[in-house]
C-alpha cells in the first residue's frame, strides 16, 4: 500500500497524516527490517484493521518540504530456493527523485536481494508513490507491505530450513585473521629536538 501527506505542519505532523491515509493511523506498528518474509506468506488485498492492532510492517518514508518532492517505494517477490522451497522476500526504498527513476531503483535492489541468495522469482508487484510538499509545509509519501497475521504464526510455520554456502562462516574469518601477519618496528625513544641523549645503561642521569 501506499499513501501521500503534502500538507504536514512538521515532520510527525505528515508522518501522523501518511498513516491515517494509509488505514494504519489506529494501529501499533512494528516496523521490520530484513528481506525474508514469514513462510507460507501470501499476498491479499488490504483489510480494514481493528483499533489498537498490533501490526508489523516494512515500510518506507520519505518527508518532503516546501515543493520538494520525495518518493518512497516497496515491493516483494513470490520465490523458490534450488531446493524448491518457497520464500518470499521484500525490499523497499526513499528518494528525491521521480516516480519512474525510484522504481527503476527499487527493482535493481530487488533484483539484488534475489540474486545474492539464489533465489528463482515465481511472481512479484511493486508499489510506488510520490509526494510533493506544500509550500512551507513538510510532505510524506509512505509505502507499506503489511503483515497483520505475521505475530500469530507457529514458530514452525514461520521459518525453513537452514542454508549453507551463501555466507561466510565465523571459521573462514577466523582463519584469514591467523593467516594475516601485522607486524611494527619497535617505536625510537622521543626526545625533544636539542635536548640530553638517553642515559646509557649503568649510568644515573637526574636532568630533566
Amino acid at each position: 500500500m501506499t499513501a501521500v501527506a503534502p500538507w504536514g505542519e512538521n515532520a510527525e505532523d505528515a508522518y501522523d497524516q501518511g498513516l491515517v491515509e494509509m488505514g494504519l493511523g489506529d494501529s501499533r506498528l512494528i516496523e521490520v527490517q530484513g528481506a525474508f518474509l514469514p513462510m507460507g506468506f501470501e499476498a491479499t488485498p488490504p483489510q480494514p484493521l481493528p483499533m489498537g492492532s498490533l501490526v508489523e510492517c516494512h515500510l518506507a518514508v520519505a518527508y518532503a518540504f516546501g515543493g520538494s518532492t520525495a518518493c518512497a517505494g516497496v515491493a516483494w517477490a513470490a520465490c523458490t530456493t534450488p531446493e524448491g522451497e518457497e520464500c518470499a522476500v521484500v525490499a523497499k526504498i526513499t528518494t528525491e527523485l521521480d516516480y519512474e527513476e525510484t522504481e527503476s531503483l527499487l527493482k535493481r535492489n530487488l533484483q539484488r536481494r534475489l540474486a545474492s541468495r539464489d533465489l528463482e522469482v515465481q511472481s512479484f508487484d511493486i508499489a510506488v508513490d510520490e509526494v510533493t510538499a506544500a509550500q512551507d509545509h513538510y510532505g510524506v509519501a509512505m509505502a507499506a507491505l503489511i503483515l497483520p497475521e505475521s505475530l500469530k504464526m507457529s514458530s514452525k510455520e514461520s521459518v525453513g530450513r537452514v542454508r549453507t554456502g551463501l555466507t561466510r562462516q565465523a571459521t573462514d574469518a577466523m582463519e584469514s585473521a591467523a593467516r594475516r601477519v601485522d607486524t611494527k618496528a619497535p617505536a625510537a625513544p622521543a626526545m625533544r629536538p636539542g635536548g640530553n641523549k638517553p642515559p646509557t645503561r649503568g649510568s644515573t642521569d637526574f636532568t630533566l
